[in-house]
């Protein structure tokens, strides 16, 4: 293996990973990496797994730390998830070629839509309680149907649920965000390496980097807050619109 390679993976790991935790849709970043590298397209969106789990260990982590945590309603909704991963990850696992290009571009499109109709964003309290657990709980089951198909946005997807119908400020909604995508992402993982050819090397230099950009995400969350998820926020889909129009 060309050593730069694993050092390419690496640092669109830490890009990723920090965009990951602090929004969503830092995937667009490593897919195509992986893509560009040779890698088919199931090979790619199921080797991504492996940097989405080591970045969401380090983000749980980092948010725990931090003293932000809420196990019960993390591990409920992320069992939902994982329903719908599990189902989305068998259609995923046979999207390639055109197709999975195709399918990106819907993404990009979608989200693009998505950021001109206000993100699905309302400003909450930290200390207001969750609402609408039972609807909550439902959408994260075809938010995870999406996470396991593709990956690519489920954060921004997981977000406005958190925070427009659960009612949960930006930082609790990433520190639930991450748990849950943690969780579903390991029965996506499982799917993909039963049915392709997982590039595990090329897998561990990318989650060494996610693994340091989640953890950097989930501090940079904490101390920056709000302000600085919308921000990022932004960026990221104008960064998915670039993509789609210029490249």
């Amino acid at each position: 293996m060309e050593f730069w390679k694993p050092l390419l993976l690496f640092a669109a790991g830490v890009v990723s990973g920090w965009i990951n935790v602090m929004a969503g849709g830092g995937s667009i970043i490593s897919v195509p990496v992986m893509v560009f590298l040779g890698l088919p397209g199931p090979v790619a969106n199921g080797t991504n797994r492996i940097g989405i789990i080591a970045q969401n260990v380090m983000a749980v982590w980092g948010f725990f730390r931090k003293g932000f945590s809420d196990f019960k309603l993390s591990a409920s909704l992320a069992a939902c998830a994982s329903l719908g991963a599990f189902f989305g990850a068998n259609a995923g696992v046979r999207l390639e070629g055109a197709w999975f290009e195709r399918t990106l571009a819907m993404i990009m499109i979608g989200v693009l839509i998505i950021s001109m109709t206000g993100f699905g964003q309302k400003r909450v309290s930290p200390e207001d309680k969750p609402k609408n657990l039972l609807l909550g709980h439902l959408l994260f089951v075809g938010a995870g149907f999406w996470g396991g198909f593709i990956q690519i946005g489920v954060g921004l997807i997981q977000l406005p649920i958190l925070n427009r119908v659960m009612g949960l400020d930006l930082v609790r909604a990433n520190m639930h965000k991450v748990f849950i995508a943690l969780v579903f992402s390991f029965v996506s993982l499982a799917v993909f390496a039963a049915q392709v050819e997982i590039e595990w090397e090329l897998g561990l230099a990318l989650g060494l980097g996610y693994a340091l950009g989640g953890w950097l995400g989930a501090h940079s969350a904490v101390s920056r807050g709000e302000g600085l998820i919308r921000k990022v926020f932004y960026l990221a889909l104008v960064a998915m619109a670039v993509k789609l129009l210029f490249f």
